[in-house]
Formats: structure tokens, sequence, C-alpha cells
């Protein structure tokens, strides 16, 4: 059983049991978040499909913690005038295991 679902944006094709990166949000690890927001369920049986969200359909997922990204190199550069900047940046993301897809 799969689901998509929509957190603040972004939407995500989930399963039970799978890990997944989503934006930083305020929340203790090992604690347990839902989300209400979803946009289809599917399955062996066929799927379901809301207009725009399915009622009473959730997802329960267990926060892991704060991790970050990769690091992203920004260079910026003119040429014959002697400019060169270079910046890197690193996302910072939320880590969580779906534990549960509540039809």
């Amino acid at each position: 059983m799969y689901a998509i679902v929509r957190d603040r944006g972004t939407q995500y094709r989930v399963e039970e049991g799978q890990k997944l990166r989503i934006a930083l949000m305020e929340a203790e690890a090992g604690s347990t978040i839902e989300m209400n927001e979803v946009l289809m369920v599917g399955g062996a049986e066929g799927a379901r499909i809301g207009s725009p969200v399915l009622n009473g359909a959730s997802v329960q997922a267990e926060v892991l913690g704060d991790v970050k990204g990769d690091k992203i190199i920004v260079f910026r550069y003119r040429n014959k005038k002697r400019y060169r900047r270079r910046t890197g940046h690193r996302q910072k993301y939320t880590e969580i295991k779906i534990s549960k897809i509540i039809a």
C-alpha cells in the first residue's frame, strides 16, 4: 500500500517502512507526527483519489532526527573583471520513517 501526501506544499509518495527527508520541522527525535493531507491511497485493490484530499485518511510517521543535506557550491564569475565569489550551502532536513498508512 502506498499514499501520496502533501506536506507544506511538497508532495511525497510514501510506503510503510520508508525513510524520508522532509523540510525542517520543530519535532523531537522519537516523537510521532501525523500527516492529514493525503491526496491518494493506492494498493492491490485499486486507488482512491481525493478531491483534493481524502477524508479520514492519514499517515503516521516517527521522527528520526535532524540531518543536513549535501553541500552545494555557488560560484559567481564575471569574465575580464576579476570578480569571483564562492559560497556554499547545506540544507537542513528532518528525517522521518513512515510507520502506518490509515486509509
